[in-house]
């Protein structure tokens, strides 16, 4: 196998070594945003398109000539409050493109999705989600998604999903009375419609074969109050049919579901594959289509859930599945693509982490992404005939990969004598002693870290810091019994092996006492945020972005959405509440405490972290808050996470004198 030396798409230049630059520069070079967000191959594997950052928080997508190298930007969204979301081809000459804007209501932050329609030089652009009749009852937030991007006729058309909201006449009555979700087949160059599924209410979700028949159908029940409940009605067809026939009920027992939710139909074997519980553990099962629900388990773990199901090509064929223990690992179905996948790992540098992304119509030329811990990753084009592979775009080329840290797999003990699996990051050239340290919770909580970079923890270990991240109990991928109750209802589960983080840097030799600091994105935050509360002094100092810091502010933010009940059961009722929110107990936090919040976040609303420095500020504690204007969650901002990681590195440096 040949390794093309040839950039398809040319990236910015390499920067200088790290260590020599101003504090100010680091910031700057862990701040900026990936370079590539996506990579899509057309159909003939002739171009490709790259969803990339631009300067700012905005995004660009450009069509990519793979012969030349030729690039056209087509389509520029300015960031903050109106995101470029996702681009695919939809034929050799057309792109589907995915935009969301936010708007601000009277209380209420509203986002909006729309899906576009484009040539791939960027002209004859159009809406491709349904326009609202004017007298509809009601408005769309959501825009729609392709279910399948073959329509089952051999035509030009793709299969997505539509929300109809009934209209009225005079008097409010309805003079039209389908509502809810129903699937299209749409020309992307016309607009011509087709009806595929109508709409029915309840739906939210549609599963196609990948051949233009739709097999599948989720409904949601409604509490006697008509909000979303938490049971899912399943449904499905058999080949050939069009009437509907029940599959079973997937239930969603505050964060952790109970059943068989189906993902992906394969046409061939007539079977549908999701996952389900296995001795505690999720596992991947298929089940058949015929009538006779022949259900076979597929892959399951003794020590994690199996979580991944891979999937490629244009009719998204199933080529596998994967789970993480100390690293991601993949079973392939497929045993043409897993000895390809062998033997690319083998013939790039480093032992990387490699997966398949894209692929044409014919499957001649794969589109891949390969990474490590200490290589923020790119993506590579292979072609099967030449047996070639060509570097397209690295994500963050500016970083040296020579001068990352190595992240390695630990576990250490909680007080109850359970071995917490996490993730130890040391700074490049350190020998890991007396050093100053941060333990980073993950946020969700129904999450879990793994093994790769981040640009988070990396940043720190440039500046010297030891980085622990727990994958503490309430967190997801090791099961039913490690998930608990969540991470909010068993919050002092959670919080504990938190803590017992810090106290295993100390004991280990890893961190120097009294040097042990805690920052955390959104549960992150939320959980140095407690541990503050818990353990007053146990952190010298907390960094808390996005965090969640009052329960029942984050249950009654939900009241307005059909969501509600759902939030409700996760958080539960009782005394945790009160002594589980940060914000009601801020006379117990005895350091000093950063918090980073954007003021468009949809996931975890501002008023959190306002509210959280006013209390810290009224009693008196030392708090600095840094609010950014138009942006979501995810600070998708360049100036945003530098003057972030810039700031929080001077609080930490004072606070455990440095």
């Amino acid at each position: 196998m040949q390794i093309s030396k040839r950039m398809l798409l040319a990236s910015a230049v390499l920067l200088a070594a790290v260590p020599a630059r101003a504090d100010d520069q680091v910031a700057a070079l862990f701040g900026a945003r990936e370079q590539v967000r996506q990579v899509a191959i057309s159909p003939d594997g002739e171009r490709l398109l790259a969803v990339q950052a631009i300067k700012g928080s905005g995004t660009v997508a450009s069509v990519i000539t793979i012969s030349t190298g030729d690039t056209k930007p087509v389509l520029v969204s300015k960031g903050g409050d109106e995101q470029l979301r996702y681009c695919e081809w939809a034929l050799n000459d057309r792109l589907v493109c995915t935009v969301s804007v936010i708007n601000r209501g009277t209380t209420d932050l509203h986002g909006f999705s729309r899906m576009l329609a484009l040539d791939a030089d960027g002209q004859n652009m159009q809406m491709l989600t349904s326009q609202m009749r004017s007298r509809a009852f009601g408005q769309s937030q959501y825009g729609g998604e392709i279910v399948d991007w073959n329509d089952g006729e051999g035509g030009d058309r793709v299969l997505m999903t539509r929300v109809a909201t009934g209209e009225y006449q005079a008097g409010s009555i309805l003079s039209r009375s389908e509502s809810g979700l129903g699937v299209d087949a749409v020309d992307t160059r016309t607009l011509k419609r087709k009806l595929v599924e109508p709409p029915r209410d309840g739906v939210v979700d549609y599963i196609s074969d990948g051949r233009g028949t739709v097999r599948m159908m989720v409904t949601q029940r409604e509490t006697k109050d008509g909000y979303a409940a938490d049971t899912l009605d399943i449904l499905y067809r058999k080949p050939g049919s069009r009437s509907w026939n029940r599959f079973g009920t997937y239930v969603n027992e505050a964060g952790r579901g109970r059943g068989f939710y189906p993902v992906a139909v394969d046409p061939n074997l007539n079977v549908a594959y999701g996952f389900d519980d296995h001795n505690g553990r999720q596992a991947l099962f298929s089940v058949s289509l015929d009538g006779n629900m022949t259900r076979k388990l597929i892959a399951t773990h003794d020590q994690v859930d199996v979580d991944g199901l891979m999937r490629i090509g244009r009719d998204n064929r199933v080529i596998g599945t994967s789970y993480a223990t100390d690293k991601r690992y993949s079973e392939f179905f497929d045993p043409e693509l897993g000895a390809l996948r062998t033997a690319l790992g083998k013939a790039l540098p480093g032992n990387p982490s490699v997966s398949f992304v894209d692929t044409n119509a014919d499957e001649s030329k794969i589109v891949m992404w390969v990474g490590s811990d200490v290589d923020p990753g790119g993506y590579y084009l292979y072609d099967k005939k030449t047996k070639q592979l060509a570097e397209i775009l690295k994500k963050r080329p500016q970083l040296d990969p020579g001068q990352l840290a190595r992240v390695k797999a630990v576990s250490y003990k909680s007080r109850d004598g359970v071995d917490i699996p996490a993730y130890l990051t040391l700074p490049a050239g350190s020998d890991g002693k007396d050093l100053p340290a941060i333990v980073m919770p993950h946020g969700g909580p129904g999450s879990r870290d793994e093994w790769g970079f981040d640009w988070l923890p990396q940043y720190y270990a440039m500046r010297g810091y030891a980085v622990l991240q727990p994958n503490f109990r309430g967190s997801t991928g090791y099961g039913s019994q490690w998930f608990q109750k969540n991470g909010f209802q068993s919050w002092p589960v959670a919080i504990g092996d938190v803590n017992d983080g810090a106290k295993w840097l100390v004991s280990s030799g890893i961190a120097a006492p009294g040097k042990v600091a805690g920052v955390g994105w959104s549960y992150g935050g939320y959980a140095v945020l407690q541990s503050g509360v818990t353990e007053p002094g146990l952190f010298k100092a907390i960094v808390a972005i996005a965090p969640v810091t009052d329960l029942e502010l984050l249950r009654e933010e939900s009241r307005n959405f059909s969501n509600f009940r759902l939030t409700d059961a996760f958080i539960g009722r009782g005394d945790h509440v009160v002594s589980g929110s940060p914000a009601r107990n801020v006379e117990k936090i005895s350091v000093p405490v950063m918090l980073v919040h954007g003021d468009y976040d949809q996931n975890v609303s501002v008023e959190q972290s306002r509210r959280m420095e006013g209390r810290l500020r009224g009693a008196g504690k030392k708090v600095e808050y840094l609010e950014f204007k138009g942006l979501d969650h995810q600070l998708d901002d360049d100036v945003a996470r530098t003057r972030m990681l810039a700031d929080s590195d001077k609080l930490l440096r004072a606070a455990l004198g440095l």
